[in-house]
């Protein structure tokens, strides 16, 4: 009697055990079974999201490159291809001060002045670029006279004396001079202003005109005028 109820009692517990395991198997497989499809909505969904942001990207972008073909005109290009060009000649006269200049606050004027100028024609040249709009070519060092062309431009006999003086004398022709190269960027800076549309054009053409004024104000009273 003992023995039928402990074989009994070890067959129950065997199905027991079997039956736990079976339920927990069928429990994963139902968990993997459903963390599947769950998993692969959501791939699909990042994916898709994805996709979807980098076609609103490119949209963007390419709004962008046509609101900027759009957002300059005619006063904008005709600023930055005559600013490059008397940018370049500001530039080269500031370039001479350092081994003929004889006032060290010349010296420093002119290195200040090249300091600034060089960064805005990369600027001004790259706006030409992205315009579709030639890039003028640098005529500097070259003998040719484009005084006429724009206000405050220096002719080639005057670039010469610039170049043949040094000492006090320098000093003096590289001040006077630069007073009336400055007088002709703000001319060409308030032109901008008033008819430009292009916003980094017209804020350079600001920029240019406070700062050259100022600059103007200095050099005259270097000069002892003021």
């Amino acid at each position: 009697m003992t023995a039928h109820r402990t074989t009994a009692h070890r067959t129950f517990v065997r199905r027991a055990a079997f039956a736990a395991t079976a339920g927990a198997a069928a429990l994963v497989l139902a968990a993997c079974g459903s963390d599947k499809p769950a998993g692969g909505h959501d791939m699909g969904a990042k994916e898709s999201g994805s996709a979807a942001t980098a076609s609103t990207r490119a949209e963007d972008h390419g709004k962008a490159g046509r609101n900027n073909a759009d957002s300059h005109n005619s006063a904008d290009v005709s600023f930055a291809k005559e600013m490059i060009q008397h940018h370049r000649q500001a530039v080269e006269m500031a370039g001479l001060a350092g081994g003929r200049a004889a006032s060290k606050d010349v010296k420093s004027l002119a290195a200040r002045i090249e300091g600034a100028q060089d960064p805005e024609i990369e600027n001004m040249s790259g706006w030409l670029t992205a315009w579709g709009e030639e890039v003028p070519a640098d005529m500097s060092g070259m003998g040719h006279d484009m005084s006429s062309s724009m206000p405050g431009m220096m002719s080639a006999g005057d670039m010469d004396e610039l170049k043949k003086a040094s000492g006090g004398d320098f000093d003096k022709k590289f001040l006077a001079m630069m007073v009336k190269h400055h007088e002709g960027a703000v001319t060409m800076g308030r032109t901008e202003k008033s008819d430009g549309k292009y916003g980094p054009a017209t804020r350079l053409a600001a920029d240019v005109v406070t700062a050259q004024t100022a600059e103007i104000e200095q050099m005259n009273k270097m000069l002892g005028k003021s």
